[in-house]
């Protein structure tokens, strides 16, 4: 990687750049510097985190495009403003593509994030005061599935759900329990930090049983489901929502997935209720991603993502941490480090001297506060988007396993530390993020071909 502040030449992949990154490098070099040494980082280390990927070139293009310039209140064909002919294109293409690989009946593409479409969903279809049932936070939940610190927990009543202590699922018999005792309005299914399948269709039996709306939380899991490499939630949901980054590898925003008879409510939510103008150019990414989406190679890459989250927690299982719940059967595992005599926060700090990127995570039932933490959460979307296989995720787990162990402050822990940094840059050159030529042959999964 270069040395901070150091002066650069402009990318040789200007196919990348595109050809205005010289006009940013005049404008504001400073600006130019940052985003050049973020491309350093991403091309220097192993980039973990869940909830991380690496966009397409074609999805990065469309967020730099002129469709930013463009005011567009409303929904195509009903636009506030005039001039709108062109954005109602794109974000007609990026609603009929949702529907079409999802199998949803409506969809809308306008959120800025997930958090912003969860609002939404909570506008279409609760009032303040009512009773929601979501997974607790701590036990792999969102922030707002009920947060005290959310407006979903000061807005709403929040009833959490819980893992099972034994076998660190989610507690059906509970959730039913819950359901029945305080009758919720919305019943949530989805987490940040579950590894494990859920059950659809029992949530949808419980949520009938007591009439309640049932809500999927698709954000982590939904560049899986497109992919066809788990189940998908979307014939049991009332409502899905979701983020296009994340496994599904488009730009930073969320969507919605509903039933027809949802789609005025759901819509209203969004526009006027909690949001003003779209963002069109990340509208128009989206479209993108969900293009790239629809291909076999897409299909190929989701099922290596699921691969390879296996092959990384079997390597780090055998490195001496308890991986939750027992595995993982998506994109990402939660390790318990208490064996190690490691917290959370110690190991993000160690792999991230040796150029590893992951994130210190709670365990259920977490005896540690959730800023020190006694996990770490690991996801394979990122590295799966750069050609890695089970070989190289297996690898991966072990030089996490050895960055984990190192006490850092010490000459043998810095010195291990160095290392594993020296093997990471090794192993990272080999398949970059951003490759500078493009790959010859898209044909097979893995090669590192978008």
């Amino acid at each position: 990687m270069s040395d901070a502040g150091s002066p650069r030449p402009a990318p040789a992949d200007q196919a990348f750049w595109g050809p205005d990154f010289s006009e940013l490098e005049r404008i504001d070099p400073e600006i130019a510097e940052i985003t050049l040494a973020e491309l350093d980082r991403l091309r220097g280390g192993l980039q973990l985190i869940a909830s991380e990927n690496l966009t397409s070139p074609a999805v990065l293009a469309a967020l730099g495009s002129t469709l930013s310039n463009k005011y567009a209140e409303g929904y195509p064909g009903h636009r506030y403003y005039g001039g709108c002919a062109e954005v109602d294109r794109a974000e007609s293409l990026a609603i009929e593509r949702a529907k079409t690989l999802f199998g949803a009946e409506h969809t809308n593409m306008q959120p800025h994030s997930g958090a912003n479409a969860n609002l939404a969903v909570y506008a279409a279809f609760a009032q303040p005061g009512d009773p929601v049932l979501a997974m607790s936070l701590p036990h792999g939940g969102h922030l707002t599935h009920g947060s005290k610190v959310s407006f979903s927990g000061k807005w709403f009543t929040p009833i959490p759900y819980h893992v099972d202590k034994s076998t660190e699922l989610i507690d059906y018999d509970e959730v039913r329990d819950l359901a029945l005792t305080h009758r919720p309005k919305i019943i949530v299914a989805g987490a940040t930090a579950y590894p494990r399948l859920i059950d659809f269709a029992k949530f949808r039996q419980i949520a009938d049983e007591v009439g309640a709306i049932l809500w999927v939380d698709a954000a982590h899991f939904i560049g899986l489901v497109a992919g066809g490499a788990i189940p998908s939630p979307v014939p049991y949901a009332d409502v899905v929502s979701a983020t296009t980054h994340k496994v599904l590898r488009g730009p930073r925003g969320g969507m919605l997935l509903c039933r027809a008879e949802h789609a005025k409510a759901v819509d209203k939510a969004v526009f006027p209720f909690s949001q003003g103008g779209p963002l069109m150019h990340s509208i128009a990414a989206k479209a993108v991603a969900l293009k790239e989406a629809a291909s076999d190679e897409y299909r190929a890459y989701a099922s290596s993502v699921v691969d390879n989250a296996a092959a990384m927690t079997k390597a780090l299982e055998a490195g001496g941490m308890r991986a939750v719940s027992g595995g993982t059967d998506t994109h990402l595992a939660l390790l318990d480090l208490r064996e190690l005599g490691v917290s959370g926060a110690e190991a993000e700090r160690r792999c991230e001297a040796a150029r590893i990127t992951l994130n210190k995570n709670a365990i259920p039932f977490d005896p540690a506060p959730p800023m020190v933490a006694s996990g770490i959460r690991v996801g394979s979307a990122a590295v799966t988007t750069q050609g890695f296989g089970t070989d190289d995720c297996a690898a991966v787990g072990a030089l996490i396993a050895r960055a984990v162990r190192a006490e850092d402050g010490t000459t043998a822990g810095d010195a291990e530390l160095a290392d594993v940094a020296r093997e990471v840059s090794e192993l990272v050159a080999r398949k970059p993020a951003y490759p500078r030529q493009a790959p010859q042959s898209s044909a097979a999964a893995g090669d590192g071909a978008r």
